[in-house]
């Protein structure tokens, strides 16, 4: 039996989603064309979604990525490869490592990484080009949209709000997601917390679509599900530091003990490292942990 071509979900009047592991939010113009928002990860994603755009009757009019990650613009290439003239929109600072994307793995290893560090899942091709955006109403190829700053996953990112429909992007997983990677990536915790409390104070929401998982009505419970995950993690680093001092791998190993997580090859473990570091400096700052270098090792200890 043939596969059904793939298809647009409709959210709202104008306004659908092309689901995949990393979902594409779609806005119409009223003109025959749509704003992208977020490509997904490769060109067989981008392809399928333009399949999906010409299924409904529709042309990209741009793209907008609401943060830098891989899976979130990597499927770029193969637009602008079919739609030359399209702008790429992007949030301040994001740009720079849409532009020159080993930046990414670079943040995660330390110094310029290995082979193995470089896959698609971290490595995404370059953007040319990417036109910088500021918070607040916009006219994207046409399309009406609101941006809403939602940093903490990434060091800046944007929530898209159409209408009644948000696209929540990284601020906010769905519940298989977060049960399926419980060390939730983040660059800053305190600020990743932040920025998903602050959603569910947006106006005119009827339903929320993440960036990982299925649209729901219910954005105060998905909020709420969402930092009960992330205060997990939190609670988690805090138990691994009481143990005593320890350096931020040997910090890994104790929570991924915590949370029963077996990390399995380098570009997760590196990534669930992040995590614990960006647990371990909200910590620092609510002064219920110290950094201290002893022995050429530099190692975090509990103060409360």
């Amino acid at each position: 039996m043939t596969a059904p071509p793939p298809a647009l979900q409709p959210l709202a009047p104008g306004v659908h989603y092309f689901a995949a592991p990393c979902n594409s939010f779609v806005v119409e113009n009223g003109r025959g064309g749509a704003l992208i928002v977020d490509t997904g990860l490769d060109d067989s994603h981008a392809k399928r979604l333009l399949r999906a755009l010409e299924a409904a009757g529709l042309t990209p009019s741009a793209i907008l990525n609401t943060h830098a990650h891989a899976d979130h613009h990597g499927g770029n290439r193969a637009l602008l490869a079919r739609f030359p003239d399209l702008t790429v929109y992007g949030a301040p600072g994001e740009d720079a490592v849409m532009r020159f994307p080993l930046l990414s793995p670079s943040q995660l290893y330390g110094a310029r990484p290995p082979r193995l560090l470089q896959g698609k899942f971290l490595l995404a091709p370059p953007n040319p080009k990417v036109e910088v955006l500021s918070p607040g109403p916009q006219e994207l190829g046409g399309a009406a949209v609101t941006l809403t700053e939602v940093p903490g996953h990434a060091p800046q990112m944007f929530a898209v709000q159409a209408g009644d429909v948000l696209y929540a992007a990284d601020a906010l997983f769905g519940p298989p997601s977060l049960s399926k990677h419980p060390l939730t990536f983040c660059t800053d915790s305190a600020q990743q917390k932040a920025s998903a409390a602050r959603l569910g104070a947006l106006p005119r929401v009827r339903v929320v679509l993440p960036g990982h998982g299925d649209p729901t009505t219910d954005l105060a419970g998905l909020i709420e599900t969402n930092l009960s995950a992330f205060e997990r993690v939190s609670a988690a680093v805090l138990g691994a530091v009481r143990q005593g001092p320890a350096t931020p791998d040997e910090l890994l190993v104790r929570v991924c003990a915590a949370l029963d997580l077996s990390l399995g090859d380098a570009a997760n473990l590196l990534l669930g490292r992040g995590v614990v570091s960006a647990h371990l400096i909200e910590l620092l700052e609510r002064r219920e942990a110290e950094l201290f270098v002893e022995g050429n090792r530099l190692l975090f200890r509990a103060l409360a």
